[in-house]
């Protein structure tokens, strides 16, 4: 079922803080775009930076890191919400968050792969893609692609299947016409859990892959222009 919503990480928290603080000056409600804006102002690589290494350096971690804030933060912002609204329609199989500048994409590894295999299944593919031909049309973005096992069997067999999860997403992607230059993997094995492994529905939840789309270099600089 398709989920979209506003991720309520640790940085919505901070951005909380000073949104409040804004508001009562200004006696009014914020945009999500101007809150985009008001995350990182004055300071927002640090606030980056130290709340992506508290994430332990997962997708939405990676995406608060790479953050820049203040006004071009937030048409970053404005750039990610309509490329997220396009992914929420089109991604039946997927939960689509927008998380600070960025998005975050989870796909059950289920979905994708059968068990203990890193072969995109047919059905998948057809899912990655209609994500492809986003992320074509919005080439000024990072994407860093990770693979997430539960914990059962050994290291020795979840490290590995992880890494090569994540790699046969990319290598579609690419297949599928998105430059591979724009794309990062990494397997995490049971490192990360998102739910309780001592459950079935803990371990299904954790098996999975993430997505992180956030703004390269060229975005950057076109958002501190005013250009976006």
């Amino acid at each position: 079922m398709k989920n979209f919503r506003i991720s309520l990480s640790i940085l919505a928290v901070i951005a909380m803080l000073f949104t409040s603080c804004a508001s009562s000056r200004e006696g009014g409600g914020m945009s999500r775009t101007a809150k985009g804006g008001v995350i990182g102002a004055g300071s927002g690589a640090v606030v980056g930076g130290v709340v992506g290494r508290v994430a332990g350096n997962t997708a939405a971690g990676a995406i608060i890191g790479a953050a820049v804030g203040g006004t071009a933060g937030a048409l970053i912002g404005r750039h990610m919400d309509k490329q997220a609204e396009e992914l929420q329609r089109d991604l039946e199989n997927a939960e689509v968050e927008r998380v600070g500048e960025g998005i975050k994409i989870t796909f059950n590894s289920g979905i994708l792969f059968a068990t203990n295999s890193s072969d995109l299944q047919s059905n998948a593919k057809t899912e990655i893609s209609q994500l492809a031909q986003t992320l074509k049309k919005y080439p000024d973005t990072n994407i860093l692609i990770e693979g997430h096992t539960d914990n059962t069997g050994n290291r020795g067999i979840n490290q590995p299947l992880s890494e090569r999860r994540a790699q046969s997403v990319a290598n579609y992607l690419s297949s599928m016409g998105v430059d591979r230059s724009r794309m990062t993997t990494q397997g995490y094995a049971d490192d990360q859990p998102v739910a309780d492994n001592s459950t079935v529905e803990g371990r299904q939840q954790n098996r999975r892959v993430e997505i992180a789309i956030f703004a390269n270099e060229k975005m950057k600089k076109a958002a501190e222009r005013g250009d976006l």
